[in-house]
């Protein structure tokens, strides 16, 4: 499989960024092995210390290569648990809410409906990004109602 590395994301022949997103992990455990081991008594700061160094490496460019497999979804939230589960009688989930963080696939996708909303309303430079004619019908059930 060809692949080839542009602006720091791993494209590969097939578009599936499975390569692009091995590294991206293996690249998270280590920050997060040096944090760890550097870190290890600060506790509140470790949040920012999660959303600055580990959380940008798993978010840069997430609208190109945002997957679509449930095994590198799963891969990639393991990394954010691995983390996250320092309170051992919590759930993961339990322990996202004491620490005000979010589930790495609303964040993708939060960010992919920022994208949208960016480009819908000419936020970016017509010149280079894709037009889109609006449709104007404002209908979404396909039921029109008099």
């Amino acid at each position: 499989m060809d692949v080839i590395k542009d602006l720091g994301v791993v494209f590969d022949s097939e578009l599936s960024f499975v390569s692009h997103c091995k590294e991206k992990i293996n690249r998270v455990y280590s920050m997060l092995g040096l944090i760890k081991r550097n870190f290890i008594y600060l506790i509140k700061e470790f949040v920012t210390l999660f959303k600055s160094l580990v959380r940008s490496h798993l978010e840069y460019a997430n609208s190109v290569w945002n997957p679509h497999i449930q095994d590198l979804i799963k891969d990639l939230e393991k990394v954010q648990m691995r983390t996250v589960l320092t309170v051992k009688h919590l759930t993961y989930k339990e322990q996202l809410l004491q620490l005000k963080l979010l589930i790495l696939k609303y964040r993708r996708l939060r960010g992919d409906m920022i994208e949208v909303f960016k480009t819908l309303t000419g936020n970016y430079d017509t010149n280079v990004t894709l037009s889109f004619e609006k449709h104007q019908d404002c209908r979404t059930w396909g039921i029109i109602y008099s």
